[in-house]
């Protein structure tokens, strides 16, 4: 089964990223659940702006580090298709 990186916008501006199998469902979770991160629980309504389907959790969980450490605006191009590895 896939994993997926995916990045939520935040009410307040800011981008949050995790892994999920179930990104819609994840999402849901994030949007009502006490379930979601701590950081997005307070951070209330999310919206998905980007997801990355990779074939192994290792895989994702690396790519998740990987778009952790950019900068905003670099995570920005990623959620606009521009060219950014």
């Amino acid at each position: 089964m896939a994993y997926y990186v995916y990045m939520l916008e935040c009410c307040d501006n800011t981008l949050y990223t995790g892994i999920a199998k179930d990104v819609h469902k994840r999402l849901k979770e994030h949007n009502t659940s006490e379930k979601a991160a701590k950081y997005t629980r307070a951070r209330r309504p999310l919206k998905l702006v980007y997801t990355q389907e990779l074939p192994t959790r290792s895989e994702a969980l690396k790519r998740e580090y990987a778009i952790k450490k950019l900068k905003r605006e670099e995570k920005l191009r990623l959620i606009h298709n521009e060219t950014f590895c």
